[in-house]
């Protein structure tokens, strides 16, 4: 599975200025991946990213978390990403704040499908170069097209 076949247009958001601190942040991600989603609040996908980050934060380096987890009430993995153009602290593991979140949920009993997403999306983020050109894409529309467009190179 892709990481464009987890990830729609309007689960992309460029960050207004009300997003300045990891609890912020989460609280969005988890509105962007429950947002649709029968059965799932907002709420539910909260605790489960808080949940995950109380272990370890997910900040991966190079201004990227990826906030991820698991619940029974969803049926396959849904992705949200949000960019914030103001960096937010997120206890990185190379101290750095963080512009890119990408969020991923996905149902308790497919945990090797769930690793291997996230091995896509950090191939995807792993380059400085398009990183910065997700940073600098004006819309959620843009955003996407280039994520799909990476993948279609590999």
């Amino acid at each position: 599975m892709s990481v464009s076949e987890v990830l729609s247009v309007d689960r992309v958001e460029r960050a207004t200025d009300a997003i300045r601190d990891k609890s912020a942040a989460l609280q969005r991600l988890a509105a962007l991946l429950s947002e649709g989603h029968v059965g799932t609040s907002t709420t539910q996908v909260l605790d489960v990213l808080s949940a995950r980050e109380r272990l370890q934060s997910t900040g991966v380096g190079g201004g990227v978390a990826v906030p991820h987890g698991a619940l029974d009430s969803v049926q396959t993995h849904i992705a949200a990403l949000l960019i914030c153009p103001e960096a937010i602290e997120f206890d990185a593991i190379d101290g750095e704040p963080v512009k890119i979140l990408f969020a991923l949920i996905g149902p308790k009993g497919a945990p090797a499908q769930h690793l291997k997403i996230l091995a896509r999306v950090s191939r995807l983020l792993k380059h400085a170069d398009f990183r910065a050109r997700l940073l600098a894409a004006p819309g959620r529309g843009d955003i996407f097209s280039m994520i799909c467009e990476n993948e279609q190179r590999g």
